[in-house]
């Protein structure tokens, strides 16, 4: 996920403000989360973390379309958590199932993705596994990916029965197959790759043409 700003150029209104008031004040330029009426603002990632995105959303975008199974988005995309975390994140990279569809309005997603991706950095590790765990788990996120390209470790959650993440795989090799994007199999060593896996021979891996 993205690092907090430390010297905002651009301030948000002073005060806590409500999610209608935080939408008409953000705009395209401006990466900002909303939670509980106060605004996060925050930086653009590194190349690595923007290379990792945009290989995860061409290989998500590529497999949903053939297969027909959603839509898939990139950051910056606000997801408006229902529940009571009060509060819009934006994910690096999130799948709304066809049956989910009527959640996306044109600005933000109004309500849980089927499947989250955040991209770990030093800076988002404690909020990515504490925070948008706890809000992701409560807002029926089914799936939640954790990816460090730092620490080479993967970690795929999977919503249960009781309402709890449970991790179904981690580590740094191996492959992990999606409960939600049905059939995709991602080899986990393919993220630590140098350069990373060109997208047509990859898609090909996958047995796409």
């Amino acid at each position: 996920m993205q690092r907090e700003v430390a010297t905002p150029s651009r301030r948000p209104p002073s005060g806590t403000l409500t999610f209608e008031a935080f939408l008409a004040w953000c705009d395209e330029d401006t990466w900002a989360e909303w939670v509980d009426g106060e605004v996060l603002l925050l930086t653009p990632n590194t190349r690595r973390h923007q290379e990792l995105v945009g290989l995860l959303y061409r290989l998500f975008a590529a497999w949903a379309e053939a297969h027909d199974l959603g839509v898939v988005l990139v950051e910056p995309f606000l997801v408006r958590l229902p529940g009571p975390a009060r509060s819009a994140r934006l994910p690096d990279l999130l799948f709304v199932a066809h049956e989910h569809r009527d959640r996306l309005t044109e600005t933000f997603l109004d309500g849980a993705a089927d499947l989250v991706v955040e991209i770990v950095s030093p800076e988002s590790a404690a909020r990515d596994r504490g925070e948008k765990f706890v809000e992701y788990e409560a807002a029926g996120v089914s799936e939640y990916w954790l990816i460090d390209p730092d620490r080479q470790q993967a970690e795929f959650y999977r919503l249960g029965p009781d309402g709890r993440y449970h991790l179904a795989q981690g580590g740094s090799a191996g492959s992990y197959e999606s409960a939600v994007l049905a059939g995709f199999r991602l080899p986990v060593e393919w993220l630590w790759q140098q350069p990373l896996p060109k997208v047509r021979e990859a898609l090909r891996a996958l047995g796409l043409p």
